[in-house]
């Protein structure tokens, strides 16, 4: 098994069936958490492979893809087989892909290390600058308001996401690197909703 091959066939796949996703889910963000999950290996003994096969597979039976993106999860690992992913290989890059998204509490954490880097690299392009523009991207995608200013903590608004997510990630973290990154960024999105607050004169 030629494990570069594969990452290679994956990545073309990925690319391919994500061009023009339109709710912030697209190539551009895998290939981001990609890179992230990559840098977060490099001070842990995780497995490469399994990382970065989970990072490009991670969203593609996400149940906010649009319905012509989405894939059912058996087609998920159905494409793991087909690419020749060993047996225990596949089991462990499903078990990310079923455990690494934010619901409810978001305090459901997947059980391997590799596992955890993927959860965070994915968390952390949920923050920041681009966690915000991805916020937007996908308020837009599903006809959702930028802002309600009625809203208290149930209005249904891109902004009423920040609280409902977006600012419960840096305590949600696995890795200290992952930490540290979360940081800077959650400061960002705090700072932005101060301004976002004052030109709305609030």
């Amino acid at each position: 098994m030629d494990k570069r091959a594969i990452v290679m066939d994956a990545e073309r796949f990925v690319k391919k069936h994500l061009d023009k996703e339109g709710s912030g889910h697209d190539w551009l963000h895998i290939e981001r958490v990609r890179k992230l999950a990559l840098k977060l290996v490099e001070e842990t003994e995780a497995d490469a492979f399994i990382v970065e096969l989970a990072a490009l597979f991670h969203d593609l039976s996400d149940r906010k893809l649009a319905d012509d993106k989405r894939m059912s999860r058996l087609e998920v690992e159905d494409m793991l087989i087909a690419l020749s992913v060993s047996e225990n290989d596949r089991s462990q890059i499903m078990h990310i892909i079923d455990t690494i998204s934010f619901r409810g509490t978001g305090r459901t954490v997947p059980e391997t290390i590799e596992g955890k880097i993927v959860q965070d690299a994915d968390r952390l392009d949920a923050m920041g600058a681009i966690g915000i523009a991805r916020t937007f991207v996908y308020a837009g995608s599903r006809g959702t308001p930028i802002y309600d200013p009625g809203e208290q903590t149930k209005g249904d608004s891109a902004i009423q996401h920040f609280y409902d997510k977006l600012l419960k990630l840096k305590g949600l973290m696995n890795t200290e690197a992952g930490k540290m990154k979360a940081e800077e960024r959650h400061r960002f999105m705090e700072l932005y909703l101060d301004t976002f607050y004052k030109e709305c004169e609030r």
